[in-house]
């Protein structure tokens, strides 16, 4: 018997914990890579272990799964018909907010759906079965439940990235039915909507992006008050005096040979300089027992440890503009300087022209090294780096007005949160339409553009040193490049199948991928 399809996601989980492919669903998925597929194939799904395994199954299918930093939590599924499903796990950085007050279609107070534009998440990421949310002026009934799908008042879908995936859609798609997508994270959870055909299906978009409709390109920032916070931040003779024992820089990283290569690269570096790794990837010291729970990242004692050190290696697990995590903005909150490297466009974000190192300004990382030794002998030339958080000075000011200007927060209980935000600007986009119709306008038409998502494709770095090939032919860091190009057809072929605006397989799907006249 085949695998039963399945799907996992309520609110706030990001939800790239499944994927269904052809007659095979797969848990934890973050990258997938089909060669020589043959329709109707059945197979065993099952869980590889943390840094990923390959499957082997009949019909010569292989699939390459990338478990990510989400991998540890438990989930339980149910039935995908009435959208409800039971999870367990908190990742802390989709939880900034409680839900805001709203009307839940419970008990006795009971609201008639039908008199509200229907707001409908296609994947189920909060859970709300049913909730008719003011947003302003305006109000909008939000819910999972798919039996809305055909609904006449149903103006909206509301797809959470990780979790879109060609097994489900709601097609036939009408006029009115508006798609918007929310995707705050890695590229490498979802290949397929970083290109064109696939990017352009969307009206709306709340992406890491700044060209996207609601930007979320400091959600892992607070706030500016946190960036100037002396809380953590430990004097330089102090840390001087620690060299004695740590090395000057740090990495921590469980997360192993994502897109952006940076394990290589690090590899690379440790032959030129001291480098203190805690995590799984490179590993050569180890945390005190009770920080080694990755829930203990955010703990104020694993803070204190990283505050020691003088250098923090930051490097995303993918290159893409804006693309910007917790791993650049935390040793920036610790008072630590951030070596930098990811996002092309990271000199947009600085909180001032000499608060970090970024990578890509030298051409090796012998140079780096080189520069990294001179900063740590010289205090002078270090204090340069830090002088903008001991004076509490930010001078750039699109960081200051991205923060001033942003309609959500985070960890913030006077603000809504992003995923709210993002609810409420489809909302109010759709009653602006209803309200032009109603004088006998056309309705605005929105829609997204390859800004609004984009990445180039992965690349590896290619070092002579003797350390560097150790670990090549026995990791996924040489399958990135031909998963990214592989979903280039994939994004045509979905175009393809949901412009012809029909239902369609897996099996068709898959074959239109591999169909060579294609």
């Amino acid at each position: 018997m085949c695998c039963a399809p399945q799907s996992v996601s309520q609110r706030p989980f990001p939800s790239h914990w499944f994927l269904n492919v052809g007659s095979c669903s797969l848990q934890n998925y973050e990258s997938l890579l089909f060669r020589d597929y043959q329709p109707q194939v059945c197979c065993y799904c099952t869980l590889g272990p943390r840094k990923g395994v390959v499957l082997n199954y009949p019909q010569r299918l292989k699939v390459v799964v990338e478990l990510g930093k989400f991998e540890r939590k438990k989930f339980k599924n149910s039935d995908l018909q009435d959208g409800q499903k039971d999870v367990e796990g908190d990742p802390k950085h989709l939880n900034p907010l409680p839900k805001k007050d709203a009307l839940a279609l419970s008990g006795r107070n009971k609201v008639d759906a039908g008199s509200y534009p229907i707001v409908l998440w296609w994947s189920p990421l909060t859970g709300e079965t049913g909730r008719l949310g003011q947003c302003g002026a305006d109000a909008c009934f939000f819910t999972i439940n798919r039996t809305f799908q055909h609904h006449p008042m149903t103006k909206a879908f509301l797809f959470y990235g990780t979790d879109f995936n060609i097994d489900s859609l709601p097609l036939p798609r009408k006029a009115h039915h508006d798609w918007a997508l929310f995707h705050e994270e890695s590229p490498k959870n979802n290949y397929k909507l970083f290109h064109k055909p696939v990017i352009t299906l969307f009206n709306h978009t709340a992406t890491f992006s700044r060209h996207s409709d609601l930007p979320l390109t400091t959600q892992y920032l607070e706030s500016v008050e946190v960036l100037k916070s002396l809380r953590y931040l430990v004097p330089l003779q102090s840390k001087n005096n620690l060299r004695q024992k740590l090395a000057p820089l740090v990495y921590v990283q469980s997360d192993c040979d994502p897109p952006s290569d940076r394990d290589s690269y690090v590899r690379e570096l440790m032959a030129y300089i001291e480098v203190d790794s805690y995590g799984e990837c490179l590993q050569n010291k180890h945390l005190p027992q009770q920080l080694k729970n990755p829930a203990s990242m955010d703990a104020d004692a694993f803070y204190r440890v990283l505050a020691q050190y003088k250098f923090i290696l930051a490097f995303e697990n993918a290159v893409c503009d804006d693309y910007i995590t917790e791993k650049f903005w935390r040793p920036l909150k610790l008072g630590v300087v951030p070596v930098y490297y990811g996002s092309p466009t990271i000199a947009d974000w600085l909180p001032s022209n000499r608060s970090a190192i970024l990578v890509s300004e030298f051409s090796h990382p012998r140079e780096l090294a080189s520069f990294i030794r001179r900063l740590d002998y010289d205090d002078g030339l270090y204090e340069t780096y830090v002088e903008w958080k001991l004076k509490g000075e930010i001078s750039n000011q699109r960081l200051l007005t991205a923060l001033r200007e942003r309609e959500w927060g985070v960890q913030d209980i006077n603000q809504d949160n992003y995923i709210d935000t993002f609810e409420c600007m489809v909302c109010r986009r759709v009653w602006a339409n209803r309200r032009l119709q109603e004088q006998g306008l056309p309705p605005k038409q929105w829609k997204a553009d390859v800004s609004h998502l984009h990445c180039p494709e992965p690349t590896l770095f290619a070092f002579s040193s003797p350390a560097s090939p150790a670990l090549r032919g026995r990791s996924l860091r040489e399958l990135w490049l031909p998963s990214f190009q592989q979903s280039k057809k994939e994004a045509q072929a979905l175009r393809w199948l949901v412009d012809r605006n029909q239902n369609f397989s897996s099996e068709e799907f898959w074959a239109l991928v591999f169909k060579d006249s294609f």
